[in-house]
């Protein structure tokens, strides 16, 4: 239990950092919508988080799998 959870920390903040760096680099995938009033903006992040989803799932598995 003690290095599933030192992995599992270990990719939080991995992908605390790819978050960030993307972040400032306004990062932005086919599928995720903006829209933009004079007033408020408003982001739906679809593309992003099907792909993210996706990513984590892959991960979780091959610990899971390295578990066994």
């Amino acid at each position: 239990m003690g290095k599933f959870l030192i992995y599992f920390g270990m990719v939080i903040f991995i992908f605390g950092v790819i978050v960030y760096l993307l972040e400032t680099a306004s990062f932005k995938i086919p599928g995720d919508i903006v829209i933009r009033k004079p007033t408020f903006t408003i982001l739906i992040p679809l593309g992003t988080s099907i792909i993210l989803s996706l990513i984590l799932t892959i991960i979780l598995n091959l610990f899971i799998r390295l578990k066994k």
